[in-house]
């Protein structure tokens, strides 16, 4: 895939980007019925993928973020421009990278979807934005993890279309500025906090996804089961929403490991006792917590959380566990409850 652009009689293009070009893969974003069956991936990256909500309308709470994107998009579509840059932000598992691919679904453009931690060199960015077609979808992912060298490269080009690229070295080095199609980034990440500001200011338009209450959880729930062709009662809902960590990620999870348990043990009928014997035998409490999480909170620091919490998740224990459970310190310590 060539980058060249109008250089000028002597310019050739750089082959590092060059080479890196050719490996950028763009994504048409389909209805969700092709979706699974567009990408490759295995079997349980496309039945994740089915789960996904195709479209504004679908996305269940954050009713905040979804009506003011729905305005924002349809403003766009009238005035045939690119969406503004797109920042989404809070705890894993929340749909920030549903809503990229809802985003680049309801403006019926392409999508191009990578990772802060893949984007080592200039050139590897300067592949993804020379192959970007028009009014395409750039997704980020885990943007805070962008190296300062990457993201000074991403600024003209998020104001201006514009890729400044060096060639050649030493004393016959020479910067050539190539136009970029006009686009839409948009950014995920669990650390707000960790953007630097010149990268934040850039994005016109910025959301935080929160926690989702129960009852939002339970029709997430309910329609999973409907898609897996799972046959569920609604206190079979119940009982995974309540123990889902405020996660549709989490309650996705588990409804597809109750489901292996009630067609195992049971008549395959998700119902609230069988959903509450499968996750006592995952050892999930009632407070969503399994082995692993209850053991990363025994001993931790909840004043130095709270500190490095940035509003946006915490590395490895998120404000959701802080909020559901206390926290025993070793030692002549107490527990210390965190309040809610």
């Amino acid at each position: 895939m060539s980058v060249e652009r109008e250089r000028g009689p002597g310019i050739v293009p750089d082959p590092s980007i060059e080479a890196a070009a050719g490996e950028v893969r763009v994504t048409r974003v389909e209805p969700v019925e092709t979706m699974a069956t567009a990408r490759a991936g295995g079997p349980d990256d496309e039945l994740d993928r089915s789960l996904r909500p195709p479209s504004l309308a679908d996305f269940v709470a954050q009713e905040r973020v979804t009506k003011q994107l729905e305005v924002f998009i349809e403003a766009a579509r009238r005035r045939g421009e690119p969406l503004d840059h797109v920042l989404l932000s809070g705890p894993p598992g929340l749909g920030k990278t549903s809503l990229a691919h809802i985003i680049a679904a309801e403006l019926g453009a392409a999508l191009v979807q990578t990772a802060a931690p893949a984007l080592e060199r200039k050139a590897d960015i300067a592949a993804f934005l020379t192959s970007l077609e028009p009014s395409s979808v750039f997704f980020i992912d885990e943007i805070h993890r962008l190296n300062p060298a990457i993201e000074e490269t991403l600024y003209p080009a998020m104001e201006d279309r514009r890729l400044p690229v060096v060639l050649g070295a030493g004393a016959g080095a020479r910067t050539v500025t190539l136009d970029l199609p006009p686009f839409t980034l948009v950014g995920a990440t669990t650390r707000a906090g960790l953007l630097s500001k010149p990268l934040h200011d850039r994005f016109g338009v910025s959301h935080r996804l929160e926690h989702y209450e129960h009852d939002d959880l339970a029709r997430i729930v309910r329609r999973s089961a409907g898609i897996l062709g799972i046959e569920i009662e609604s206190g079979g809902e119940t009982a995974i929403a309540s123990r889902s960590r405020g996660t549709p990620r989490v309650a996705n999870r588990l409804l597809k490991r109750v489901r292996d348990f009630a067609e195992v043990r049971g008549s395959g009928v998700v119902s609230e006792r069988a959903a509450t014997e499968a996750l006592g035998l995952l050892e999930v409490d009632e407070a969503g917590l399994d082995r692993l999480t209850q053991a990363d909170l025994v001993g931790k620091d909840v004043a130095a959380a709270v500190v490095q919490d940035d509003g946006a998740g915490l590395p490895s224990t998120g404000p959701f566990e802080l909020r559901a459970t206390s926290v025993i310190r070793p030692g002549p310590g107490t527990a210390l409850p965190v309040a809610i």
